[in-house]
C-alpha cells in the first residue's frame, strides 16, 4: 500500500488486457467485426483528443512523424487488432488469446533475422517450447480445420500476429523515440478507426444496427475506454515506476486471466491438451525473455 497508484496501474493492465479477448468475443456476437474494431479505435481517438485539449497538448506532429504513426497504426491496429477481431467471429476467445501469446516469439525471430538480436541456445529452447504448444493446440482441434470458417479464422489470426510483430520490429529497427506518446496515440487511433469503419461498410453485407445487442455494444465501449485508453495509461505509468522487464511479466498473467474468464463466463471448453499448450507457450516466451531484473526490486527515478 506504500504505492497504491503503482499497484492500481499494474492490476489495471493485467486485468483489462486479460479481458480484451473476452470482450471482443462478446462484441462480435451481434456487431460485425470491422465495426467493433473501427468504432473502438475511433472512440479511443476522441477520448485521447479530449484529454490532449484539456491538457493544452494537442498539436501537429509533422509529416515525418505522422508517416511513422500511420505505418505503426496500420500494422498494430488495422492489421493486428482488426484481423484478430475478425478472427474471433469464428474462433473462441481462449484459443485466440493463447495463439496471440506467441507474438513475442515472432518478434524475436524477426529481430534475429534483421540482426537486432542474437540467437542463443536458451532462445532455441524457448522457440521449441512455444511451437510445441502450438502443436498441442492443433493436435487437440485438428478436426476443426475441416471447417473452412475455422481455417480462415486461424489464417486471419496469424496474419494479425505477424502484423503486431512487424509493428514492434519496425519501432525497434527505426529506433523511434516518442516525445509525446498521448499525441502519437491520438493520430494512430484516429487513422485506424477511420480506415476500419470504411472497411466495415465495404466488407460487411449485413450491418443492421437494430440487431446490435446492448451486451455487444457495452463490450465495444469497454474496449474503447478501458482496453485502448485506460490500460495504455496504466501501462506507461507502471513503466515510470518499475523496469520494462518487470512490467513484461504482465503478458503471462494476461493470457492466464483471458483463458480463465473465457471458461468461466463464456463456458468455453478448456481441455487438458489446451492447458498443456498454454503452459508450453507461456514457458517458451518466458525462457526467451527471462532476465534477472524480473525479480529484483527496482525503481526508476
Amino acid at each position: 500500500m506504500k504505492d497504491y497508484k503503482l499497484t492500481l496501474a499494474i492490476l489495471t493492465v493485467a486485468i483489462v488486457w486479460g479481458t480484451t479477448f473476452l470482450s471482443i468475443r462478446v462484441a462480435v456476437e451481434t456487431i460485425p467485426a470491422w465495426f467493433v474494431a473501427g468504432i473502438r479505435q475511433f472512440l479511443a481517438s476522441l477520448i485521447m483528443l479530449m484529454i490532449l485539449l484539456y491538457r493544452g497538448q494537442f498539436q501537429w506532429i509533422g509529416w515525418k512523424n505522422l508517416g511513422y504513426q500511420l505505418v505503426f497504426s496500420s500494422l498494430m491496429l488495422i492489421i493486428a487488432n482488426g484481423l484478430t477481431t475478425v478472427a474471433e467471429e469464428t474462433l473462441t476467445s481462449s484459443l485466440t488469446s493463447l495463439i496471440s501469446a506467441t507474438s513475442p516469439i515472432i518478434v524475436f525471430l524477426g529481430s534475429v533475422g534483421l540482426g537486432l538480436q542474437k540467437f542463443t541456445i536458451r532462445a532455441l529452447i524457448g522457440v521449441l517450447l512455444c511451437f510445441g504448444g502450438i502443436t498441442f493446440i492443433f493436435w487437440d482441434g485438428i478436426h476443426d480445420l475441416a471447417n473452412p470458417d475455422y481455417r480462415f479464422g486461424i489464417l486471419l489470426l496469424f496474419c494479425g500476429i505477424f502484423g503486431w510483430a512487424s509493428g514492434t520490429i519496425f519501432t525497434k529497427k527505426m529506433n523511434i523515440q516518442s516525445k509525446n506518446i498521448s499525441l502519437n496515440l491520438f493520430y494512430q487511433f484516429a487513422f485506424a478507426g477511420i480506415i476500419q469503419i470504411i472497411f466495415a461498410f465495404l466488407f460487411t453485407e449485413d450491418y443492421n444496427f437494430g440487431n446490435w445487442s446492448v451486451k455487444s455494444v457495452s463490450a465495444m465501449l469497454y474496449l474503447a475506454l478501458f482496453g485502448s485508453v485506460a490500460a495504455f495509461f496504466a501501462y506507461h505509468y507502471a513503466l515510470t515506476r518499475v523496469s520494462p522487464v518487470q512490467v513484461s511479466i504482465l503478458a503471462y498473467v494476461n493470457t492466464i486471466i483471458s483463458i480463465f474468464l473465457s471458461w468461466l463466463i463464456l463456458d468455453e471448453d478448456i481441455s487438458a491438451k489446451f492447458i498443456i499448450a498454454a503452459l508450453l507457450i507461456i514457458l517458451g516466451v518466458f525462457v526467451i525473455n527471462y532476465n534477472r531484473e524480473m525479480f529484483k526490486r527496482h525503481k526508476i527515478g
